[in-house]
Formats: structure tokens, C-alpha cells, sequence
């Protein structure tokens, strides 16, 4: 799923296309994108985009003093933009919708079957508040107020810093090297922080997601990122299990539960213990390897 960098540099380089033309119409090309009725998409035509912003991990797209479009991307959702008379190239059943102007269309696809992605009309600030989780903005926030958001619940950090309603738009991915960066354990519990680690979190988050999308933002070369991917090659250790930590070359270790995974090192985070991956301890039970020493 597209987190805070991959948002950003959505805005950036949407935003240079949209805003200040006006939207001619968005067609839709599957109807089970738009998850509202009231205001009809209809109302939209002929409105001129005053701006874009992110909520969380959604995108919203101003039209007009008081109706927006809100994108909900979720783990398939894509934007990529085509110049006017430019060859779409896209196959028709990726694509949800299409958001028209005169010089060009921006067509929000998704990728695979299962069709989370979503489109939502809203009229007013207070509804489209009304959507946001309340999560603290991370690059805005103070080493204080973060540290007070850790609190509020006591969570894993793993746990805390995906949590929407502790934290804006980090996700699966960055939450990984950012625990990386800190030194510290996915599953140490918030408030058994001392107040030194959370300072440490606090400045490893806000350094981690700056220096992404910095490099987010220089790949797309002010272009619409046509492969936005949670999985990159010189991440540390989101993805990059058994290959080597960039620090201490140790295998990166993971934890698998549902539909995710926590890629760590052990030797860098967990001072050489291997955290017990649910199915995989349960099944070995004491042939469960203890320490990083006894996998490398």
C-alpha cells in the first residue's frame, strides 16, 4: 500500500498537472470504485482544481470552494497520468476511473481481482474530516507529542506506528526501516519505552521518511511515478528477508501473522534474539532457534 512518501510524491507531481485546470468529467470504468451518492460524481464536471492533500494514506483531490475527491489507493491502487492524444497503454480492465482535463487524464487502475481501491465524493471540510483517523502527522510532530501518541495505547511499536489512529500514513514498509534506523525491537511494547528510545524513534521516523521521499522524488524526475512499490532494493530490511543487513550484514529476520510481515535484524534490533514467528515456532517448538548466532 502506498504510504506517507509514496503519497507525497503523488501530490507533488499530480498536483503540477491538476491544479488550476478544470476537471471536464471523471468517467468511471468500474462501478464499484465509487463508495458515495451524495454529491453525485456529475457534481465535479467543469470544476476547477484548487489543490490536492493527503489524509492518512488517501488522496484528496479540491474541486470547486467545498466538494472533493477522495482516493483510497490500498494495496493495488495506482495514479498515472497521460499527456492529451498520448497512448494510454493500459489494459481497460485495470482501470477504475479516469479524471479528464483538456491537456491531459489521470487514470487511478488497480492491479488484481480482489478491488479494495476506492473513490468517495464529499462536500464540506467537516465531512471530509470526518474520514481521517486522527493520527498524529509525523513530520509535524514534536518529539513530545510523539512520544505521548506512543502512550495512549501500550501496543508493540510494530503495532503502534501502523496504527491510523496513533500515527498518519506510515504502513508496513517504512514502519520497518524506521524500527531498523532506531535500533529497536518491532515487538518491544510502547510504553516500556525509555524516554531516550522514544526520542530516538521520533528522529529516526522523521529522518526515514524525509530521506525517502527524497529519493521517491528524484527517481520520478517530476513525473507521475508509473511503479510505486513497497518493496525496494536498498531498503534495509522491509522485503529483504535472509539477505544481508546493510549495517551488520547479519540475515534479515522476519515475523509472519495474517497477510503481512516484519522484516528486522536481529543482531541490530534485538540484541541477537530471534523473535518466535507464530506458525513456524509453534511448529518446531524447541528446535526454534533462539539466537541470530544459531542461523548464520
Amino acid at each position: 500500500m502506498p504510504e506517507l512518501p509514496d503519497v507525497t510524491v503523488y501530490l507533488e507531481t499530480v498536483g503540477a498537472r491538476l491544479i488550476g485546470q478544470r476537471l471536464r468529467r471523471v468517467a468511471l470504468r468500474s462501478p464499484f470504485v465509487l463508495r458515495s451518492v451524495d454529491p453525485p460524481l456529475d457534481a465535479v464536471a467543469g470544476q476547477i482544481v484548487r489543490g490536492l492533500r493527503r489524509i492518512g494514506k488517501r488522496i484528496v483531490i479540491e474541486c470547486g470552494p467545498d466538494l472533493f475527491l477522495v482516493i483510497h489507493l490500498m494495496i493495488a491502487g495506482r495514479l498515472r497520468w497521460r499527456a492529451a492524444g498520448a497512448a494510454v497503454g493500459l489494459g481497460p480492465k485495470l482501470v477504475l476511473a479516469v479524471f479528464e482535463c483538456d491537456h491531459g487524464a489521470l487514470y487511478f487502475t488497480e492491479a488484481g481481482t480482489q478491488k479494495r481501491a476506492s473513490l468517495t465524493v464529499v462536500r464540506g471540510e467537516a465531512a471530509l474530516q470526518a474520514i481521517d483517523r486522527g493520527g498524529l502527522e509525523p513530520l509535524g510532530a514534536s518529539a513530545e507529542a510523539f512520544h505521548a501518541a506512543l502512550q495512549r495505547e501500550n501496543h508493540t511499536l510494530k503495532r503502534a506506528l501502523t496504527d491510523p489512529r496513533l500515527f498518519s500514513g506510515i504502513g508496513n514498509a517504512y514502519s520497518d526501516e524506521i524500527l531498523h534506523a532506531a535500533r529497536l525491537s518491532p515487538l518491544k511494547l510502547t510504553r516500556a519505552l525509555t524516554a531516550a528510545e522514544a526520542a530516538t524513534l521520533h528522529a529516526a521516523t522523521q529522518t526515514t521518511l524525509l530521506d525517502w521521499i527524497g529519493r521517491l522524488r528524484a527517481r520520478a524526475g517530476g513525473q507521475v511515478p508509473e511503479k510505486v512499490t513497497a518493496f525496494h532494493d536498498d531498503m534495509a530490511v522491509h522485503g529483504r528477508f535472509g539477505q544481508p543487513c546493510p549495517v551488520c550484514a547479519s540475515p534479515v529476520q522476519r515475523i509472519v501473522y495474517a497477510t503481512n510481515e516484519c522484516n528486522y535484524c536481529a543482531r541490530c534490533q534485538t540484541g541477537g534474539r530471534l523473535l518466535a514467528d507464530r506458525s513456524l515456532s509453534r511448529l518446531l517448538k524447541d528446535d526454534w532457534p533462539r539466537s541470530i548466532d544459531d542461523v548464520t
